[in-house]
């Protein structure tokens, strides 16, 4: 699990426009893979990933549910547990507070540094020295340093997501 219970979601601070087709952990962050045109209501061209190298990505949002490759020929989908099917829409949340242990290995945020974005959805305090934002953007701000389950305060401070 990468994302707890304590969380701050604040007004239309959500969104549930696009859709993600791999399986990926709540408390990832997803970053706009294609867009549709005009409203793009229900376009499967609303597409969000999480990209191994986000080098010139733009965030979308952190996720917010459990992206699930499940037969549901023979298990129904748990929604007690809040996970969605592969292929669906997904809830992202683009301003907010949550407690998550997507934070990039080896590194150790503190209070008050920035969040970037870094590999496959995980956050790091430090951005790619030589490239800055481009590599590595702004997600948000950490809150605090890690616990001893590796989990870390986050505010998530994205622009809201628009198509």
């Amino acid at each position: 699990m990468a994302l707890k219970s304590d969380r701050q979601i604040l007004d239309d601070g959500t969104c549930i426009d696009f859709w993600l087709n791999e399986v990926a952990e709540r408390g990832y962050t997803a970053v706009f893979s294609t867009v549709g045109s005009g409203a793009a209501l229900d376009q499967s061209a609303a597409l969000v990933t999480l990209s191994a190298y986000p080098s010139g990505k733009v965030p979308a949002g952190m996720l917010l549910q459990d992206m699930v490759n499940i037969d549901q020929s023979r298990q129904h989908i748990n929604w007690l547990k809040d996970e969605v099917i592969k292929g669906s829409k997904v809830a992202l949340l683009h301003h907010g507070t949550v407690v998550t242990n997507a934070v990039y290995p080896g590194t150790t945020p503190v209070a008050g540094s920035r969040a970037y974005l870094y590999h496959s959805g995980l956050l790091t305090p430090t951005k790619d020295a030589t490239h800055g934002l481009l590599v590595t953007p702004l997600v948000g701000q950490f809150l605090s340093s890690k616990d001893e389950d590796g989990y870390c305060k986050v505010r998530v401070s994205l622009p809201q997501p628009t198509v």
